[in-house]
């Protein structure tokens, strides 16, 4: 997968919204006005996603393309070498940072228990397997 292709993906799911409040390096993408992603247009072959702590640190030994994040919080933040990992792989990534921010990171109850509603009923959901 290449960066327009991930970010195709991002604007895909229910209730995204794509923001540059970084400057026009990066695109953020957030759900329920929180951060579950961001791209770079400098770094173009990696993707930083936010990651339950023990998953981010199981997939940083299972694979090589999966390091922690470059200038985000490393314990929550892992960065995705789109060249070194399936797509299969960095479309489920994407998928259990999304549901995450959701579950975790939502606010008030009431949005988060709809966004968990949608995302349901869109097919988006976390089985948290780490291994694809």
């Amino acid at each position: 997968m290449d960066i327009v292709e991930i970010r195709d993906y991002l604007v895909s799911l229910p209730m995204v919204e794509e923001c540059q409040p970084f400057g026009d390096d990066h695109a953020v993408y957030k759900i329920g006005g929180k951060i579950f992603a961001c791209i770079s247009f400098v770094r173009t072959d990696v993707i930083a996603l936010k990651c339950n702590p023990d998953r981010a640190v199981l997939l940083r030994e299972q694979y090589e393309g999966i390091t922690p994040a470059w200038h985000w919080n490393k314990k929550h933040w892992n960065d995705l070498q789109l060249s070194l990992l399936r797509d299969s792989l960095i479309l489920h990534e994407i998928r259990h940072s999304y549901i995450t921010v959701i579950n975790k990171n939502v606010t008030p109850k009431s949005l988060r228990v709809e966004l968990q509603r949608i995302a349901e009923s869109a097919g988006i959901v976390d089985d948290d397997d780490v291994d694809d």
